[in-house]
């Protein structure tokens, strides 16, 4: 006789393959519409670590999440502007326009409307996943998740008090501690050329132009005429108060990017080599970056209001909104393109930037000063954008609402949310080892 037991295990490892089997293919299939090559090149990063399957797989961990009845969810009719696709990766320290060397969030793509819940529970398990891999036990993993929870609970206390005020509350050397300061002083030493030098070269002509890599390859023909036909588009989108003459914005070269992130696969990016000041030895010239959006994951599991999709129509101007709603000094050189009948954002690609990796983090004490300044930009990024802003559509205090949401027992909010991200740690682990299994017949 069958053990039932065994039976069980097996019924509920066998529908979970499914679902994942059929979530694979309905967002990599038919909404992104990935060719087989690409998903391929896709999964064989996925593959690498949990970790790394957990970044290219948000519509899975949304699909799962939104199911759970949270006790801590801000109202429907008051929605959060949320990061949406928050990991411990997504923070880096890079200058901004007005000079300052600053630790924030860095990545926009998946900015949506929702519950402010979301981007906490999914840097939560980031942060389980991170630790694991680094070889701390389950126990110093919900450590560490706590850390970075009570940061973010202290400093949404602090935003909703009016003891801080996140439109002017940022993160430099001044007010982080290691590792997180080293890394901004660090920064602070790099050549401003570094990145022209990396990315060019003179040619015969004494002109700049893209140096060819493995990354780095030139636009054929074809895109350099749809990249040019666009370009006045783009000047028109920018701030009115950041537009600069024509000239400045003559494009020298263009090149296509590839090795984009697990989740960028299948999404077209470029580099744009600009003229700016024309200075000695074209040492003002800029690198633009170029990058195909689609509509955000979480917007296919929350349920966004009608007036943010019609202002946010445009999902290159959506990315973009999310970044100035988020970020102090955004960049001057924010706008977005319709070509091909695809999405497109222009940024800088910011010549001074630098990413916080674990061999910058030495023992737990740093991880936990890297995990409180990351808590308390989460809260800042999230009470930043509301009311505060000009035109804002949201109408009300994102901290207010939050930090109502939460309560004053912050030890309960604690509590459910490092359970809930261990136990879908777990849930990640189970995943990626049906995961390599199902790519192996893909």
């Amino acid at each position: 006789m069958e053990n039932i037991a065994d039976r069980a295990n097996a019924t509920r490892r066998k529908l979970r393959y499914q679902t994942i089997d059929t979530i694979l293919n309905e967002f990599d299939g038919e909404i992104m519409g990935l060719t087989h090559e690409m998903r391929v090149e896709k999964y064989r990063k996925m593959a690498e670590s949990p970790f790394r399957f957990y970044r290219g797989s948000a519509y899975l961990f949304y699909f799962d999440v939104t199911k759970i009845p949270f006790s801590f969810h801000t109202p429907e009719d008051k929605p959060i502007w949320i990061q949406g696709d928050l990991h411990i990766e997504n923070f880096g320290a890079f200058q901004n326009e007005k000079g300052d060397f600053v630790f924030d969030v860095n990545d926009f793509d998946e900015g949506t409307m929702g519950s402010y819940l979301y981007d906490v529970l999914r840097m939560s398990v980031s942060i389980a996943l991170f630790c694991e891999a680094e070889g701390y036990d389950d126990q110093e993993q919900e450590e560490r998740i706590r850390t970075y929870l009570h940061a973010y609970c202290q400093q949404m206390k602090r935003f909703a008090k009016g003891k801080d005020d996140p439109v002017t509350l940022y993160f430099t050397a001044d007010n982080t501690k290691n590792p997180v300061r080293k890394l901004l002083k660090k920064l602070k030493k790099r050549r401003m050329n570094k990145l022209l030098d990396d990315f060019t070269e003179m040619n015969g002509d004494g002109i700049r132009q893209f140096k060819w890599s493995e990354e780095i390859v030139s636009a054929n023909e074809a895109e350099r005429v749809m990249i040019q036909n666009v370009w006045e588009d783009y000047i028109r989108t920018l701030d009115e108060a950041d537009q600069k003459d024509l000239a400045f914005y003559h494009i020298k070269d263009i090149a296509r990017k590839h090795g984009s992130g697990t989740a960028s696969i299948g999404l077209d990016r470029f580099y744009v080599l600009i003229e700016g000041e024309k200075g000695e030895q074209d040492l003002d010239d800029l690198v633009l970056e170029v990058k195909e959006v689609r509509a955000p994951i979480p917007g296919f599991f929350l349920p966004a209001g009608n007036e943010f999709w019609q202002e946010h129509f445009h999902q290159g101007e959506r990315v973009i909104a999310t970044q100035k709603a988020m970020h102090h000094h955004e960049d001057p050189f924010l706008g977005y393109v319709t070509m091909d009948g695809r999405h497109f954002y222009i940024r800088e690609r910011s010549p001074v930037k630098k990413k916080l990796k674990a061999k910058h983090i030495e023992g737990p004490q740093a991880l936990d000063e890297a995990l409180d300044t990351m808590g308390r930009i989460t809260a800042k990024i999230h009470a930043r954008a509301d009311a505060d802003l000009d035109d804002s559509f949201i109408r009300h205090h994102s901290e207010i609402e939050i930090a109502k949401a939460i309560g004053s027992d912050t030890g309960r909010f604690t509590d459910q949310l490092s359970f809930t991200a261990m136990t879908y740690k777990r849930r990640v682990n189970a995943d990626y080892a049906l995961f390599c299994e199902w790519v192996n017949t893909f």
